[in-house]
């Protein structure tokens, strides 16, 4: 059986692969135009994540889970939302990324590691599991929803 210290870096080993995975398809992303559905599905596909509480090892208290997504939507969507732009090039909208991105996304995942080992202390694994889901959720929503907003701007400006 592998041993806990076996186990939590074998954990920080596939988020760190996560994290970088993100950046790069980010960084990608901002090469070709975007459209609304690409703003608005990836939050639509983290909604399927809520069927993890269907499970009762997911269980978290509901002051918990509010806390948690509270801590995504006030703290961690904020330099998310400030450093990405949309930017219309012709008849094209396309994201602009900040060049401080790569730094916020990697605070932002030393400090989801740094709460992560002191969360574990009082609850269990697939706790934590939830409670950083809902925490991400937090997050990404206000940002997108920002994005969309931004893009619903830029697109009736060519309109008019």
């Amino acid at each position: 059986m592998a041993s806990t210290t076996t186990i939590q870096a074998l954990s920080i080993l596939v988020s760190g692969m996560a994290g970088t995975s993100m950046i790069l398809l980010r960084l990608r992303a901002a090469r070709k135009p975007t459209s609304l559905k690409k703003l608005i599905i990836p939050p639509l596909g983290m909604m399927t994540g809520f069927i993890m509480f269907a499970l009762p090892m997911m269980h978290i208290p509901w002051l918990w889970g509010l806390s948690a997504f509270g801590t995504g939507l006030l703290m961690f969507s904020f330099p998310l939302i400030v450093t990405t732009r949309l930017a219309r090039v012709k008849s094209d909208i396309y994201v602009i990324r900040s060049k401080a991105f790569i730094l916020i996304m990697v605070t932002l995942f030393a400090l989801r590691l740094s709460m992560h080992s002191v969360v574990e202390q009082y609850m269990t694994i697939p706790q934590t599991g939830a409670l950083f889901y809902l925490l991400a959720l937090g997050m990404i929503l206000p940002w997108r929803l920002a994005m969309v907003g931004e893009y619903l701007r830029l697109s009736q400006r060519t309109t008019d």
